[in-house]
């Protein structure tokens, strides 16, 4: 199935010569200029990733992305903007965006971030558990809904949180890398990817260990990576 990519871009230059070569590499594309035209296409129809300015007229493109998180879809969005501070990336993120990428950029990366995000959105949909909802202890993740349960009661998962339950799940009992995590479900290193990773460990903590601070379920490996058991295991 040819994957559908909306470009939001008001930048008409630009927009024309991305959906060119979009459609070279195979991709059916649709250009807009403006956040209102982009909500309005959502609600009509369906995209399997937007490529996102952020700097539009009207609404910016971080409100378009918070607006559609919002809503519930969950569509893939790549920030490409001429904002380049690690302030407005993070900010890109914080509103929900799965990649960010500043102008002027090389279209062979674009292109790669494209495919590496689609690619990350089909393993995320293959099933792992039965009717995606995953037991362990006490707690529950449903995958579908990005829903959980745990010591402290229910919770709303980011996207990014349920990609790395998600593969902790799958792998459960292995020592999972850095390396490993970053290419599975951010697909390729920010400047503080490992911190970043830190601070999601903690925050599954936060949801499904007793004790966050004595894990049972999702051990650090020193100088390796994490390990998730779903049999309780002692802290060591």
């Amino acid at each position: 199935m040819v994957s559908r990519v909306l470009i939001v871009e008001d930048e008409l230059h630009l927009a024309e010569a991305l959906a060119h070569n979009l459609k070279f590499e195979g991709y059916e594309t649709t250009v807009v200029g403006e956040g209102e035209a982009a909500l309005e296409r959502f609600a009509a129809e369906d995209f399997d990733l937007v490529v996102l300015d952020v700097m539009l007229p009207g609404i910016s493109g971080f409100e378009v992305c918070e607006r559609l998180r919002e809503a519930g879809n969950r569509v893939p969005v790549l920030f490409l903007t001429a904002r380049n501070t690690d302030a407005d990336r993070i900010a890109g993120l914080r509103h929900g965006g799965d990649d960010y990428m500043t102008k002027p950029f090389l279209l062979e990366e674009l292109v790669l971030r494209i495919h590496g995000i689609l690619r990350r959105q089909e393993w995320y949909q293959t099933p792992v558990a039965d009717r995606g909802i995953f037991h362990f202890g006490d707690n529950e993740v449903n995958f579908r809904t990005f829903k959980a349960r745990g010591p402290r009661g229910e919770v709303e998962l980011t996207e990014k949180e349920c990609m790395l339950m998600k593969l902790l799940v799958e792998r459960q009992g292995q020592v999972i890398s850095r390396e490993l995590i970053l290419e599975r479900v951010w697909g390729y290193k920010y400047g503080s990817s490992s911190r970043t990773i830190d601070n999601f460990i903690v925050r599954l903590r936060r949801y499904f260990e007793p004790d966050a601070r004595r894990p049972k379920y999702i051990h650090s490996v020193r100088g390796v990576g994490y390990r998730f058991t779903p049999e309780a295991e002692s802290h060591a």
